[in-house]
């Protein structure tokens, strides 16, 4: 084996869960995050931009997600992130309403709208002072205790939040363990955690990353591209903080001489009504 292989960097990622051949794992992973109950649970989905080569070709990055639609008519979008940029957020409601939108075209009934379900998983803390691994965004009124509508709906996973609590008590926590862990993990003798029949299957998926030559090195190009396009983003990110802090200190620094400025004109009117002659400088 080459190497250990990333299960969060986006080749490998769209392989496990937008490829025709692993949508078992797909439907697995979306009945185990939604947690969905007897009754509720998706037992088909079209991956509708499924798994090409293609997209992950050359050093530019574009938007790898996974998009697929359920036998009930249900909209899903997953996206991973490695990084976390200052408009993550409103990324994630532009991306939701691209995914609701497509369901209609011009003329056609609203009723025809079904729920759009977005889940982000991040590599990164997004919220950092919640302790929570799993968050669900929802429409939701806090004063009244009503939900608008279930059609959208938005969870961010913050894989580093999530903590092992020495078993696995459901599904969820498995697919998160794996993508904590499963760059760690040794594809041909994985940890019992990950000996379930899911799992086997992203194990192979994971082994052929390392084994197959023209995977491995679609992974190294991908992974490089992703961590050169990040420390770009990270150095923008930090010279516009800079810029945020001096022009901070600058309007301070007028503040401060505004202030100035107003207390010698009091004491100079002050002076001139006690009859006090103020000296010419020049």
């Amino acid at each position: 084996m080459k190497d250990k292989i990333d299960p969060l960097i986006d080749c490998v990622f769209k392989s496990i869960l937008g490829s025709e051949k692993n949508k078992n794992l797909l439907i697995h992973f979306l009945n185990a995050v939604l947690e969905l109950k007897k009754g509720e649970r998706i037992y088909d989905a079209a991956i509708l931009n499924p798994y090409n080569e293609r997209e992950f070709t050359g050093d530019k990055l574009s938007v790898v997600d996974v998009k697929a639609k359920d036998e009930k008519g249900s909209m899903y979008q997953i996206e991973v992130q490695l990084a976390i940029h200052a408009d993550i957020k409103a990324r994630m409601l532009y991306t939701w309403s691209t995914v609701y939108r497509s369901q209609m075209e011009k003329g056609e009934d609203y009723e025809k709208l079904k729920p759009a379900i977005s889940i982000w998983i991040l590599d990164k803390n997004l919220f950092q002072d919640v302790d929570s691994c799993h968050l669900p965004f929802l429409v939701y009124n806090p004063e009244n205790k009503i939900i608008l509508t279930d059609h959208l709906s938005i969870h961010v996973i913050q894989v580093p939040k999530w903590k092992h609590k020495g078993k696995i008590d459901n599904e969820k926590d498995r697919w998160i363990y794996l993508f904590k862990e499963g760059r760690n993990t040794d594809p041909e003798n994985p940890p019992e955690i990950l000996n379930t029949k899911e799992m086997r299957q992203v194990m192979q998926v994971l082994k052929d990353f390392s084994e197959n030559q023209r995977n491995y090195l679609l992974y190294q190009s991908r992974r490089e591209a992703i961590i050169k396009e990040n420390t770009i983003i990270k150095r923008y990110e930090e010279k516009a903080e800079e810029l945020k802090k001096a022009l901070k200190e600058k309007e301070d620094a007028l503040k401060e001489k505004k202030k100035a400025d107003e207390k010698i004109k009091s004491l100079m009117m002050l002076l001139k009504e006690k009859g006090i002659e103020i000296p010419d400088e020049r």
